[in-house]
């Protein structure tokens, strides 16, 4: 594998070893065992495998011919380097000049080098942009001390078996800017994305140019590959763009956590198992952009025609069945209001809800939230559905407004409670309704077509109930807009086991 860059930027004249080769066994400075030689990058380097005999740990050992002064550079990065410590970046453990030689003896990844896994393939959009927020969460750490990078691309990121993404080989000079790094991110997510790297690169393994339109502007992520979301496209293309600012390296990383926090699955993740993430998989499969099809649209139209012909039929049945003594029931056997039976004197019964009547409304997330809402109305208090897991428990509403389970009460209803079961105590909660059919508008707009009819509460144990309005509604919503403050080996996640919603008459 990759265990150093081999530089977008090669230098003149490359160090060319003349004597003193080294050999596999032989120890460096009392400690440092070399095992394999790995490969030599554009600056005229040695990359070798090696063992720490005193600590019993790999590591690699990048060598550079002649040390002395033409080393310092290298030497100083590594210097720099070591005092950043941080899980998105290579432990550099130590930095030695015998004038001879100079050589950087650093933490071993095992697994592979970003330009090496998009040789194969581009990534999928989850992948993509868990790379470039790793990456982000690195540099800031660098840039909050003062320092810059300066070599950031894709061949210096590293994607280990063990599921780490980390960022290597940090040679900043003078003119290195914080910038200029944050841009190079952008480059990195452009790569990943594309299989394109949007700048000139040197040696045999460099990645093709970036595709540019006639008047050689960057073309974007979406024009060169089908299936890429719009939202990651246009920061990409923003951040290479010299004509718009850049943002900081810590925004940009809250940014980009946002959008990996939206995903159910981690891919990488610092200390855990590498999981979908093999080259088996490539290319990866086209991301389908946020919108429903209109044959899925025409399903949705036919459903709500069959649904409202059967409450027609379960209304008539009720006009003309038994009025004192029995219960009228529906074709199916189910009650014909709706409702449990046997509630008398004017209590308040529980509503009977099929699986066609909720959806997830996410207003600010990418709708990889909105599978298993008929969980939560399912009547079995061992299922749930459940949101991502979040690394910011102020993610609801730091990241993101929140979000809602909509239920479609089949007509207007005079809501007396609503009963909120958790799997976690501690969620902020309230009710919102809509009084007309929010039909296939976007999350977006369907919850600022909602109105609030009950405060927010906390969910002080596992089950919360919220009293209803004043006025019928037809359409519900249990929107939730702080998640829980406990979580689990994941991170922060709400999981609604059960809704129960009951009406007036």
């Amino acid at each position: 594998m990759t265990q150093v860059d081999e530089g977008p930027e090669s230098p003149e004249a490359p160090g060319v070893l003349t004597f003193g080769t080294p050999t596999v066994g032989e120890v460096l400075a009392e400690r440092y065992e070399l095992q394999e030689h790995i490969n030599d990058d554009a600056f005229g380097r040695q990359v070798w495998r090696g063992a720490d005999v005193i600590l019993r740990r790999p590591v690699a050992v990048v060598m550079r011919y002649p040390g002395g002064e033409a080393a310092i550079e290298m030497l100083d990065a590594a210097v720099a380097a070591s005092r950043v410590v941080h899980p998105h970046l290579v432990d550099v453990y130590d930095a030695i000049d015998e004038g001879t030689r100079a050589y950087v003896v650093r933490e071993w990844v095992d697994g592979g080098s970003l330009r090496e896994y998009v040789a194969e393939g581009p990534l999928d959009a989850d992948r993509a942009t868990s790379v470039a927020c790793a990456i982000a969460q690195a540099v800031a750490a660098i840039h909050a001390t003062g320092m810059a990078h300066g070599n950031i691309h894709a061949g210096t990121v590293l994607i280990g078996s063990d599921g780490r993404v980390v960022l290597s080989d940090a040679r900043a000079d003078e003119a290195t800017t914080p910038d200029a790094d944050v841009r190079a991110i952008g480059a990195v997510l452009y790569c990943a994305l594309t299989g394109h790297w949007p700048h000139a690169e040197a040696g045999a393994s460099s990645l093709p140019d970036a595709v540019r339109d006639e008047s050689d502007r960057l073309t974007s992520p979406r024009q060169v590959r089908g299936g890429v979301p719009g939202h990651l496209s246009d920061l990409a293309t923003d951040l290479l763009d010299p004509n718009v600012a850049p943002p900081s390296a810590d925004v940009l990383a809250a940014d980009l956590s946002r959008l990996e926090g939206d995903r159910e699955e981690e891919f990488f993740s610092v200390g855990a198992p590498l999981l979908d993430f093999d080259r088996s998989g490539y290319p990866g499969t086209p991301i389908p952009e946020r919108h429903r099809s209109v044959r899925k649209l025409v399903i949705g139209v036919a459903v709500l025609l069959v649904l409202s012909l059967v409450g027609l039929l379960l209304a008539i049945n009720a006009l003309n069945g038994p009025r004192q003594g029995g219960t009228t029931t529906s074709p199916t056997g189910g009650t014909a209001t709706g409702t449990t039976p046997g509630k008398a004197n004017g209590q308040p019964a529980v509503l009977k809800l099929n699986p066609n009547q909720i959806r997830v409304v996410d207003p600010d997330g990418d709708g990889k939230e909105r599978k298993d809402a008929a969980l939560a109305i399912d009547g079995d208090a061992g299922t749930s559905w459940k949101s991502n897991h979040y690394h910011d428990s102020t993610a609801f509403p730091g990241y993101k407004r929140g979000m809602g389970l909509l239920l479609d009460l089949g007509a207007p209803k005079s809501v007396a409670s609503v009963k909120i079961q958790f799997v976690t105590p501690g969620a902020t909660v309230s009710l919102r309704s809509a009084s007309s059919d929010p039909g296939d508008s976007s999350d977006k707009a369907l919850f600022e077509a909602t109105t609030e009819i009950s405060a927010p509460q906390p969910a002080n144990g596992s089950t919360i109930v919220l009293a209803g309005g004043s006025e019928p509604v037809r359409y519900l919503m249990v929107w939730i807009s702080k998640l829980p403050p406990t979580q689990d080996q994941r991170g922060y996640i709400v999981q609604v086991e059960e809704i129960q919603v009951s009406v007036n008459g």
